[in-house]
């Protein structure tokens, strides 16, 4: 299937810290649409996990996004995908929605692992997010000559959503307005 599924996708919100998001290239756009994708996820039901990246030097997830003790990951490797309790808390045969920081590093070694491992990628342009503009073009012109999808916010929610006859329809169409 070439769409997004909300039955058979998974969100990961890569290293949105605290510490990190002043330095980045339109942070507060960034961040807005990672709350978007994080709220449309909670209410269509789709799985998400976090990463936290040297925790005690960048600190913690934003206080916007900060989510529950079981959907995060501690993780010291910029790839998750090399950090076993990552590995543990990534469903099987789910292609994984990725929003995040920083995008020529840690997204850009994260979605490389899991392309590595064959898992179908999309990279969410819009909800991703790097200090300077070049390094994140150049990050994901390179995602997706690996086989990242590269796409946006709001396409996301229309996928994930599939139909005007969702019954979440209109409380998902709030969140993209």
């Amino acid at each position: 299937m070439l769409t997004m599924d909300a039955s058979t996708a998974m969100l990961l919100v890569i290293d949105i810290q605290a510490k990190l998001m002043p330095a980045i290239d339109q942070s507060a756009a960034i961040l807005a649409n990672a709350r978007r994708l994080v709220d449309a996820a909670a209410l269509l039901g789709v799985p998400m996990l976090f990463t936290e990246q040297n925790a005690k030097g960048i600190g913690p997830t934003v206080p916007e996004l900060v989510p529950p003790p079981a959907l995060l990951v501690h993780k010291m490797a910029f790839d998750a995908c090399r950090e076993p309790a990552f590995q543990a808390r990534l469903p099987e045969g789910r292609a994984i929605v990725v929003a995040g920081c920083e995008a020529h590093v840690c997204v850009l070694q994260t979605t490389l692992g899991l392309l590595e491992r064959g898992r179908k990628v999309f990279l969410v342009r819009d909800a991703v997010g790097a200090r300077r503009a070049e390094n994140k073009d150049a990050a994901l012109r390179r995602m997706e000559r690996h086989g990242a999808e590269i796409v946006t916010t709001e396409m996301v929610v229309f996928e994930w959503l599939g139909s005007a006859d969702h019954p979440r329809f209109r409380e998902a169409l709030a969140l993209v307005k």
